[in-house]
C-alpha cells in the first residue's frame, strides 16, 4: 500500500518550469502568503545545479537554501527540489561513477546515454552501490540544508535514443529488467530519506512501476499536451493508474507544452484544468508556459543556463480569472477532511482515491459504459470539462442512491441523466445521499 498521504500535501501545489533564482522563488511565495492563499509546496525545478549530477544548489543562483527554506517554513510552505539521475561528463561526481561502475551501460558503442547540453550517463538505479552514492551526495547538499521533498524526473530513464537491446543495468539487459528503474529509483531516496528519521515521504516521479507506490512515489502523466484532447486523455490515465494500485497521481495542470498565456483559448483550457484538479489526487500548477525560449540565453564558464519561465501563478491570466482559481482553490481546502479519510481508505485497503464509476456500482450496467466521469472518493462524482465553449452538460447519476448538484443544491434520484451547469466557475460535482462530510458550505 501506498504511505498515508501527510496532511501539508493535500492542499495547493506551485511550480512551473522554472524558477531561476532563489529570489524569484521567494518573491513568489511571499505573494502567495500577502494574499492569503494557502500554498503547501513551492517547487524548483531542473537546472538549479551547475553540472547535471553534482546534485546540489548552484550558489551563483541559490546562495542561502537554508535561510529560504526557513522562510517558506514561515509561511506553511515545503520546498521540493528537482533531481535527475543524469550525470554529465564535467560533473564532479562522473569520474568517481564511471570507474565504480555506477552508471548505466551499453554493449556497444560510447557509454553516453543523453545529450542535454553535453554528454550524461544515467545512474543505474537498480545497483545498490549507486542508490547509496546518489542518496550519499542528495542528502549533503539537500536534504542537510532543509529539503525533505523531491521531485526524481527522467525515471524511466529518458534515453537520447531507445535502444534498449544495447543498454545494461546492474540487475540485467534492460530488455528484461528495464521497468524496475523508477521503482528502484523511488527507492533509493525513500529508504535513504526513512533512515534519516524522515517521517512523511512523499517524491514526485513521472513514471512508475508495479510496487512504485509502497516507496512514497507520487507519479504524474508527464510532459503533455496543453489541448482539451490532452486533458481528457489524463481523466482516464488517472483512473487506470488507481485501478493499477498507485494512488498518489497527478497531472501538470493546463498541460506542459504549447499553452501560450495570452491565448483566450489557452485561458479557458487552463482553468478547467485547474478545476478538475481540485478533484485530483494531488493539486499542483505546473508547465512551460509559451513564449518560453524568447528570454536571452545565458552561459556560465561554457554551461548553458535556463533562464526563467513565463509566469505561471494564478494572477497571470488576470483580475477575473485570478477570482475563479482562488475559488476553486479554496474549495481544495475546505475538501481537506474529506481528501484526508480518502488518502487513509488508499493507505489502508488500496482503494484508489480517483475511481472509475463502475468501481463504486458495480452493479449498475450504465456504469460501465461511463467514461467522462469519476468518483473522488466515495461521494463526490466529478465529470470534468474537456471541451471548449461548454456551459452546460449531460451527467449520469447511478442508480439506488439520490445525488445532490453541488452548484445548484438540487436533488435528483439516481439511474438517470440530468443536465448538469458548467460555466468557467462551475465544475459539476455531485454529492451522494449519505456522504458524511459536509463538502460544501
Amino acid at each position: 500500500r501506498a504511505p498515508m498521504l501527510p496532511e501539508w500535501a493535500a492542499g495547493f501545489w506551485q511550480c512551473k518550469l522554472r524558477y531561476q533564482t532563489q529570489e524569484e522563488l521567494l518573491e513568489v511565495a511571499r505573494e502567495y502568503h500577502k494574499r492569503g492563499i494557502p500554498v503547501d509546496v513551492i517547487v524548483v525545478d531542473f537546472f538549479h545545479w551547475p553540472n547535471q549530477g553534482d546534485w546540489k544548489f548552484d550558489s551563483a543562483f541559490w546562495p542561502d537554501p537554508e535561510g529560504m527554506i526557513k522562510e517558506l517554513d514561515s509561511m506553511g510552505m515545503k520546498l521540493m527540489t528537482s533531481v535527475w539521475p543524469t550525470v554529465d561528463k564535467a560533473s564532479e561526481n562522473y569520474d568517481y561513477m564511471q570507474d565504480h561502475d555506477l552508471l548505466i551501460r551499453v554493449d556497444h558503442g560510447i557509454n553516453f546515454t543523453m545529450d542535454c547540453f553535453g554528454p550524461e550517463g544515467f545512474v543505474d538505479a537498480t545497483n545498490p552501490g549507486a542508490q547509496k552514492f546518489i542518496w550519499k551526495t542528495c542528502k549533503k547538499n539537500y536534504l542537510d540544508k532543509g529539503v525533505t521533498l523531491f521531485w526524481l524526473d527522467e525515471a524511466e530513464p529518458e534515453y537520447g535514443v531507445y535502444d534498449f537491446e544495447n543498454y545494461r543495468y546492474h540487475a540485467g539487459p534492460v530488455m528484461q529488467v528495464g521497468n524496475l528503474y523508477p521503482q528502484a529509483y523511488a527507492r533509493a531516496f525513500y529508504e535513504g530519506q526513512k533512515k534519516e528519521g524522515q517521517k512523511d515521504v512523499v517524491n514526485l516521479l513521472r513514471c512508475a512501476w508495479a510496487g512504485s507506490q509502497k516507496y512514497g512515489a507520487l507519479t504524474w502523466s508527464g510532459d503533455i499536451h496543453s489541448s482539451f484532447r490532452s486533458m481528457k486523455q489524463q481523466v482516464q490515465a488517472g483512473l487506470n493508474m488507481g485501478l493499477a494500485g498507485i494512488p498518489w497521481w497527478t497531472t501538470d495542470i493546463g498541460g506542459f507544452l504549447g499553452g501560450n498565456n495570452e491565448d483566450p483559448a489557452f485561458r479557458e483550457l487552463l482553468v478547467r484544468w485547474f478545476a478538475w484538479g481540485v478533484f485530483s489526487p494531488v493539486f499542483r500548477l505546473h508547465g512551460e508556459r509559451s513564449p518560453y525560449y524568447e528570454r536571452d540565453v545565458e552561459y556560465i564558464d561554457g554551461v548553458r543556463q535556463f533562464s526563467s519561465g513565463q509566469d505561471n501563478e494564478i494572477w497571470t491570466w488576470g483580475e477575473e480569472i485570478y477570482e475563479i482559481l482562488k475559488s476553486y482553490l479554496l474549495l481544495r481546502e475546505r475538501l481537506r477532511p474529506y481528501i484526508r479519510e480518502c488518502m487513509r481508505e488508499a493507505h489502508e485497503l488500496g482503494t484508489p482515491v480517483m475511481r472509475p464509476l463502475f468501481y463504486e456500482f458495480p452493479e449498475d450496467a450504465a456504469c460501465w459504459n461511463n467514461a467522462d466521469s469519476y468518483m473522488f472518493g466515495p461521494d463526490l462524482l466529478v465529470k470534468p470539462i474537456t471541451d471548449a465553449g461548454i456551459t452546460q452538460t449531460d451527467v449520469y447519476l447511478p442508480a439506488g442512491h439520490r445525488w445532490t448538484e453541488a452548484a445548484t443544491g438540487t436533488s435528483y434520484d439516481g439511474g438517470q441523466t440530468v443536465a448538469a451547469k458548467a460555466t468557467l466557475e462551475i465544475i459539476p460535482v455531485f454529492v451522494r445521499d449519505d456522504c458524511a462530510y459536509d463538502i460544501y458550505e
